[in-house]
């Protein structure tokens, strides 16, 4: 395919009228043009193909037509034509990627100084910004305060961060967001239309999410998909083009949770697997499925009729209540964030998978007739487990010390709070009100603790106690109502105490150890050697 025939340059807008999805931007530059209200220098940040240098060329002919300034450049003109063709000899563009250094910097400032050879302004558009080097940018700071009235700075970068403040606070800013999917489709939609193109709409719909929100990306993939299909986008081909996998087993998956069928889900778990379909990316896809048929639940004219998916998007509408979707929707997020934490990825997609299946509501286990059976399976599996911890709690030494008892538990919600306590990601005094509490009640969603009277300035830190209750909500992926009460006695088996009361014991087996070993001994009878007090350190 020839380069004027690529369809990312041949549709590149050439009008703020033919811009997609930037209205924002468009509509603060159309008032500044129309009311002559012009900065000296501004920046545009966003990801790759949203638009930054495109619409950076339509300004610069805003600014140079002929006709005047005004936001309705004529395209005609001498200075419109040439901007289009890059010709115009005061439209200056520089890659900062390969023009790092100081002395690029300070060629392009000294030319700033001349008058424009043709048009209104010389426009200088600096593309990824975020590359010069330090000297650069404080070459660049030094014509940015005062600038020559005839020149026009567009600076444009996908990593605004990088930009020191002194340089950002000189310049307007305009954030261009990513092109939704919908938007993407439609445009791809118009293109192939003018182009007399035939298509599948299941084949524009994966290009549009495989662009991940750049129209460019999507125009040079849809360049590639004409030349693969051999004059038609199908989808099948298209598909096969992007190494994209059908989803349908993540409709499965669904279909499969809401029998409760959890050999079911390992299953499909088995045959990704096989498939070396990746777990995280997996993950991602299942979320944005969730949310698909949460939007077919709540507003289904966003479904397009002719969705290749909407049939099995709307069954699965009807089959989820909103709030179980939400709650997945949840649960999939936090296992995609954890899934680097999982011993591996196969382990970590499970888990997530057997989490939506543990917090799925009773009905949906009692509509496949098998509750009593499932919970006692459950039960059986778990009490071996149990017996064996058992029996290691039993062969441990009792403690020298003895913790006030705490009120039990309510039936149903048997938690270790000292295991709860380490698995919620707490910092701080967050984490000093859960380390200097015990557990003594969590019943439908109302968690009591007992703070050691000890640590009473505890139970007024507000914060603490804020974080604390939003750390057992991502926890249990629902609502927490925390009640944090004063103990009746100060030797409350808290996790605090009885960590300490177990690195105490440690600490005098060690020092035990060490005034019985044979070696000491006979080292301090022979040489008279003493054991240095406070050196000694458990291991």
């Amino acid at each position: 395919m020839s380069a004027t025939s690529v369809l990312a340059r041949k549709w590149r807008p050439r009008n703020f009228a033919q811009l997609a999805g930037q209205e924002h931007v468009v509509q603060a530059l159309t008032n500044a043009l129309s009311q002559n209200r012009l900065h000296h220098a501004y920046l545009f940040t966003g990801t790759r193909g949203v638009g930054k240098t495109t619409i950076a060329r339509i300004f610069a002919k805003s600014l140079n037509c002929e006709s005047g300034i005004t936001a309705t450049p004529c395209g005609v003109c001498g200075a419109c034509t040439e901007i289009d063709t890059g010709r115009f000899v005061d439209l200056i563009e520089l890659d900062a990627a390969s023009n790092t250094q100081v002395d690029n910097m300070r060629e392009l400032l000294e030319s700033a100084l001349y008058a424009p050879t043709s048009g209104r302004f010389k426009v200088y558009i600096i593309d990824e910004v975020h590359m010069l080097s330090k000297s650069a940018f404080n070459a660049m700071l030094k014509t940015l305060e005062e600038p020559p009235s005839h020149v026009k700075f567009i600076l444009a970068t996908t990593d605004p961060q990088k930009i020191p403040v002194t340089v950002l606070s000189r310049c307007l800013q305009f954030n261009l967001k990513q092109l939704p999917p919908a938007l993407i489709f439609s445009h791809l939609q118009y293109v192939l239309g003018q182009e007399n193109i035939p298509y599948e709409n299941g084949a524009l719909n994966l290009v549009a999410r495989a662009a991940q929100g750049s129209m460019r990306d999507a125009l040079s993939l849809m360049d590639q998909a004409i030349a693969y299909s051999s004059g038609k986008v199908d989808e099948s081909l298209v598909r096969t083009m992007l190494g994209a996998i059908d989803q349908g087993y993540l409709f499965d998956l669904l279909q499969t949770l809401r029998a409760g069928d959890g050999v079911g889900l390992l299953r499909i778990a088995d045959d990704m697997a096989i498939r070396s379909i990746a777990f995280e990316a997996a993950l991602q896809d299942l979320a944005t499925l969730l949310h698909r048929i949460a939007l077919a639940q709540t507003i289904p004219q966003a479904i397009p009729d002719d969705e290749p998916e909407r049939a099995r998007l709307l069954e699965l509408a009807q089959q989820f209540t909103p709030e179980e979707i939400q709650l997945n929707y949840q649960i999939v997020i936090h296992g995609r964030n954890e899934i680097d934490l999982a011993p591996d990825e196969y382990a970590g997609f499970t888990m997530t998978l057997l989490r939506m299946l543990a917090f799925a509501p009773q009905a949906t286990v009692a509509s496949v007739g098998q509750p009593a059976s499932r919970a006692a399976s459950v039960r059986q599996s778990a009490e071996p487990a149990m017996a064996s911890a058992s029996k290691l709690v039993a062969a441990e030494p009792a403690p020298a010390r003895s913790f006030a008892p705490v009120q039990s538990v309510a039936s149903g919600t048997d938690l270790d709070w000292n295991t709860l306590m380490s698995q919620l990601n707490l910092q701080g005094m967050a984490r000093e009100l859960a380390k200097n509490c015990v557990l003594t009640s969590f019943v439908e969603g109302r968690l009591v603790l007992n703070l050691a009277p000890q640590h009473k300035h505890l139970q007024t830190n507000k914060i603490a106690q804020d974080k604390l209750q939003a750390a057992l909500a991502e926890y249990f992926v629902k609502p927490i109502r925390l009640v944090v009460e004063l103990a009746g006695a100060h030797n409350v088996a808290t996790p605090a105490a009885v960590e300490q009361h177990e690195k105490q014991t440690r600490q005098q087996q060690a020092e035990d150890a060490i005034k019985q070993d044979a070696f000491v001994r006979e080292a301090q009878a022979m040489l008279g050697a003493q054991v240095v007090e406070n050196s000694i350190r458990p291991v």
